[in-house]
């Protein structure tokens, strides 16, 4: 039963439900500064996942070319028709509308924390050790951190925030299921170097919520499919 996944998704539904309802209630000092606290902490999230890497070549090689394959297939794209689609009608359900005006800034913050919340290193080894062990400490643990990361978030983008637990529960729940296969192909060096990939996104992902640098961190998510081949075709051909 995946109860962590369960969770983890309903903690991003209703803190961005009660983010977004509580929206003007909240004061604009808040709706500013806490989001760069969050960037911050996301940093520091992925510097401690990063140094756990082990095999610096096979990394940096599925940064680059796991981002080359996302900007070919224009991944960031896809997510901004479908935010901006849906933007509307979710607004108008709701009768809200979100307090940042601006798209492009809007845009920054939403893809930013669809990242944060569906491919985070800690949800995908969370979701990894609850199927094949059926503990959810880690799934739990973060759901307590979404629930107060999309209340914060939704009470400046609106009730977008909430709806983004429907491509987190399909993507944890994906990886739930596969678990039991996709553990018993890796080895310690290969979730090192996974979770590290997931850190540097991770690091991407807070510069580009404080608004630092936009990274474009939808197109290098494929880099967290060919990290683990790529660590183990260089710890096996090529370490010398």
């Amino acid at each position: 039963m995946p109860i962590g996944v369960i969770v983890n998704s309903l903690s991003v539904l209703l803190g961005g439900i009660i983010g977004a309802f509580l929206g003007d209630k909240v004061p604009e000092r808040i709706k500013t500064s806490l989001p760069l606290i969050l960037g911050i902490a996301s940093m520091s999230m992925g510097i401690t996942s990063i140094v756990q890497m082990n095999t610096l070549p096979a990394v940096i090689l599925a940064v680059i070319v796991g981002t080359a394959i996302g900007e070919l297939m224009k991944f960031e794209k896809g997510i901004e028709v479908w935010a901006n689609k849906a933007r509307g009608p979710v607004e108008k359900l709701f009768s809200s509308k979100a307090g940042v005006e601006n798209q492009k800034e809007f845009m920054d913050q939403f893809v930013g924390i669809v990242i944060l919340f569906c491919a985070s290193g800690t949800g995908v080894f969370g979701a990894l050790q609850s199927g094949m062990t059926g503990d959810h400490t880690i799934l739990l643990a973060k759901s307590i951190l979404d629930f107060f990361t999309a209340g914060i978030f939704a009470a400046a983008l609106g009730y977008m925030v909430a709806a983004i637990f429907i491509p987190q529960f399909i993507v944890l729940l994906i990886l739930f299921l596969a678990a039991s296969f996709i553990m018993s192909l890796t080895t310690p060096v290969m979730l090192a170097d996974f979770t590290a990939c997931g850190g540097i996104l991770m690091l991407a992902t807070g510069f580009r919520i404080c608004g630092i640098k936009s990274f474009p961190i939808a197109n290098m998510l494929p880099a967290m499919v060919i990290v683990m081949p790529l660590s183990w075709i260089w710890i096996t051909y090529c370490k010398f």
